[in-house]
């Protein structure tokens, strides 16, 4: 029966096939490990909170919240009322009860974290109901009201990763056929156009910075250019992996650790802990820094970019060499007649575009 058996040119191009069918399936598991591993489930670890409040009472107060929390809070006790504010305008605690017979007092940013407050205000309402007293929630540092939970900026995180790590494929695959010099002059530019749309998204489109667009931009031509130069160096040797690795890296890794949707204290230690150092967060708390906070911080957030972007250029110089030293190393051998033909570069470069933008 004929199409009953795969011929013996079939198996080759079903073994092709299954194989490419390795990268959607690790993406699918490699996405939903991250994000329910990150979101599903956000729990207080470790949030900074203050009792503000004089004498034995304010001590007693704080101690029966620790005990009563463990390791979701971090307690510590403030003398007055100006203090406490400024702890939560500099995001060393999140929020800050001041002690109150007849109006006890929650005090928030909901511009660090629109969530932290949420569940600041979940912990503390209890103790102010046990008073008999309502509880005052006074926001110090409010968001916009174009942007009112301050995710704004955490979807402007995804716009330009995608954007830049979208990128790599193109000038992984259609531009392998230019030297790096012109490859990395190219990320310089698409880093600059990509940066471009992030503030013109974040300006005159959404309001979600209503100043400081010319610090979006610079934050965004930074965050971008070190994806691109990362992935640009890492397509030298993963090939057609580089999109499974920049989505591991930009993706998976970046959105989940960046503080847009859950603050690291609201999230286990995986993740809590690569908020310290990864490129997303630093973007996206140099945004808060620079829309809402007077670049408070700012410096921190821009040395992590800075160091992203210097690992992109270094990943970017290997790669440089190691492209010369295959060039060099490549001596042409006339094919012997009648010896089946190899592919050609350009017809390699080819699928791995064509793998790497179904990866996108």
């Amino acid at each position: 029966m004929s199409g009953s058996t795969p011929t013996p040119a079939a198996a080759p191009a079903l073994r092709h096939v299954l194989t490419h069918l390795l990268t959607p399936l690790l993406m699918c598991l490699g996405m939903g490990l991250a994000y329910m591993g990150a979101f599903v489930q956000p729990e207080p670890h470790h949030l900074p909170v203050a009792v503000v409040g004089e004498g034995p009472k304010a001590m007693v107060f704080a101690q029966t919240v620790k005990n009563e929390a463990g390791d979701a809070l971090d307690v510590r006790t403030l003398t007055d009322r100006t203090a406490a504010i400024d702890e939560v305008k500099d995001r060393r605690v999140t929020a800050a009860y001041v002690l109150s017979d007849t109006r006890p007092e929650l005090i928030v940013a909901t511009a660090a974290s629109d969530t932290g407050a949420t569940v600041a205000q979940k912990i503390f309402t209890p103790a102010a109901a046990r008073q008999g007293a309502p509880l005052k929630v006074t926001d110090v540092v409010p968001t916009t009201a174009d942007d009112p939970t301050g995710q704004g900026l955490f979807f402007l995180l995804v716009a330009i990763s995608i954007g830049s790590y979208a990128s790599v494929a193109v000038l992984g695959g259609a531009g392998a056929a230019l030297r790096m010099r012109g490859r990395a002059l190219l990320v310089v530019a698409v880093s600059g156009a990509v940066s471009v749309i992030g503030a013109l998204l974040a300006g005159p489109v959404f309001h979600l910075a209503h100043h400081g667009l010319a610090g979006v931009w610079g934050l965004s031509w930074l965050y971008s250019a070190g994806i691109l130069f990362i992935g640009v160096g890492l397509h030298t040797f993963l090939k057609r992996w580089t999109t499974l690795a920049m989505m591991v890296l930009f993706v998976m890794l970046n959105f989940t650790s960046s503080g847009g949707l859950f603050r690291p204290e609201l999230q286990n230690g995986f993740f809590g802990s690569l908020n310290a150092f990864w490129n997303g967060a630093g973007y996206v708390e140099g945004l808060r820094s620079l829309v809402y906070f007077g670049h408070d911080g700012l410096s921190r957030q821009l040395t992590t970019l800075a160091l992203w972007l210097l690992l992109g250029l270094l990943l970017t110089g290997a790669a440089a060499l190691t492209e010369h030293r295959r060039r060099t190393a490549a001596a042409p051998t006339p094919a012997a007649p009648g010896a089946p033909q190899r592919p050609t570069r350009e017809e390699e470069n080819e699928e791995e575009e064509m793998e790497e933008a179904v990866a996108v």
